[in-house]
């Protein structure tokens, strides 16, 4: 492994996407620490309009998540600019990720993996694998969704306080964890989430067997229903027979 690999082990969509999540935060938490929340939210928005165009020159294609995500972030900083309160900027946080977390959960519950479909093409992985990867990074949203309200709880916009030596409001003290707490974390769980998922890893052509085996479950699963639906399905059925039964039938 090359000493750059070392250094730096996401590939070009991984660095793009974390930096349009964490870019436009630590550029609003220096705008807003140097001229306020309303500057700070431009800053954000801004930012993320560059990540966005960022995104489609690098990668040639804009990725759904990050730009689900980036246009959250642009509506809910709107609201910030016209209404003059941080809160809004803030609870789109707790609200995004209670609504991902729930969509991976249904997607689960409903035999619908989510992260399988987007990046099976790319990474070959057991359903176990699939799966466990989910559900963890489910409840990983579920985790950050509630710390982010305990820290937007906790201190007050009006308020001052004494933080790792520096005077920050509260707006202040949140954009703070987010970049130094949540960011790292984030970084440490994705990467410890990856290193358990090779014991599920598969080759690509075990991935195709087992591709093409569901593919021809599921066909035959839509010809037995099409029978059944079809006029006098199961009767036509048996009384057709097999070749043999309509000989015996014919004597």
């Amino acid at each position: 492994m090359s000493a750059l690999k070392r250094l730096m082990p996401f590939n070009a969509e991984q660095t793009v996407n974390i930096l349009s999540e964490f870019g436009p935060l630590v550029l609003m938490f220096i705008v807003n620490a140097m001229y306020g929340i309303t500057a700070g939210t431009w800053a954000l928005i801004i930012s993320t309009v560059v990540a966005i165009f960022a995104m489609l020159v690098v990668l040639r294609r804009l990725p759904i998540f990050p730009l689900i995500a980036s246009t959250v972030t642009m509506v809910f900083g709107a609201l910030t600019i016209i209404t003059g309160d941080a809160m809004w900027v803030q609870i789109k946080v707790t609200i995004f990720n209670l609504m991902f977390a729930g969509f991976l959960f249904g997607g689960l519950w409903l035999n619908r993996n989510f992260f399988k479909y987007v990046f099976e093409k790319t990474f070959h992985y057991t359903d176990e694998g699939w799966n466990r990867f989910t559900w963890s990074f489910a409840w990983f949203f579920v985790f950050t969704a509630i710390a982010n309200e305990f820290v937007r709880l906790s201190f007050k916009d009006e308020q001052v306080y004494h933080f790792l030596g520096l005077q920050m409001d509260g707006v202040g003290i949140w954009i703070a964890f987010k970049v130094a707490i949540i960011m790292p974390l984030s970084g440490i769980y994705a990467w410890y989430l990856t290193r358990v998922m090779q014991r599920f890893r598969i080759s690509e052509a075990e991935a195709e067997r087992i591709a093409a085996e569901a593919a021809l479950r599921e066909r035959g699963a839509e010809v037995a229903e099409f029978g059944r639906a079809a006029p006098g399905g199961d009767s036509a059925r048996r009384i057709a027979g097999s070749p043999d039964d309509r000989k015996a039938n014919l004597g």
